[in-house]
């Protein structure tokens, strides 16, 4: 693991990617990929149909040195894939603890992607977490087997609100503690 000067994050190795601290230029394919509703749908802040500047604002917002939360793009470029495959993220909570967040861009789901950058992430615990933290809608099956596979346990249901489906959605919550 080393460290993004301009960002103060890591750059995590996975197999088959690194996961990055993200660069104002992913703005295309960042752009491309969450202005599809298969993504923005099975996200809390994603809103459907993406407004102009939208791509620009999370850039900025991830490249802020005050963010709470920390945001990887997950590039396969060095393994022949493409530069962004999906986004994975931190966002700290009190205590030790922080929530993971990830999407893939659909034309690599079902890929193991997902899988492999949570197992990355929580591997190399770039924000010294005890506790992380997860939750996903539950019309997204795929994404609960993502974190179950990684060693969380169900947590319970709850609901949270996305934007892109303009109100509150049904939601399974998961942990994993570390040591």
């Amino acid at each position: 693991m080393k460290l993004d000067v301009v960002s103060s994050q890591p750059v995590i190795e996975a197999t088959r990617f690194v996961l990055r601290p993200v660069r104002r230029s992913d703005a295309g394919l960042l752009g491309l990929y969450t202005a599809d509703e298969r993504v923005a749908r099975f996200t809390r802040s994603i809103p459907h149909p993406l407004p102009p500047g939208a791509t620009e604002a999370f850039i900025q917002r991830a490249q802020n040195p005050d963010r709470s939360e920390d945001v990887w793009v997950m590039d396969g470029a060095e393994q022949g894939l493409s530069e962004v495959l999906g986004v994975i993220a931190l966002d700290r909570m009190e205590r030790e603890q922080s929530e993971i967040g990830y999407w893939v861009a659909p034309a690599f789901w079902n890929t193991g992607i997902a899988s492999e950058a949570v197992s990355a992430m929580i591997a190399a615990n770039p924000q010294g977490c005890r506790t992380f933290f997860a939750e996903v809608f539950q019309d997204n099956p795929g994404s609960a087997r993502v974190l179950t596979n990684a060693g969380f346990e169900y947590l319970g249901d709850a609901e949270a609100f996305s934007v892109a489906r303009g109100g509150k959605v049904a939601t399974w919550t998961y942990l994993r503690k570390l040591g």
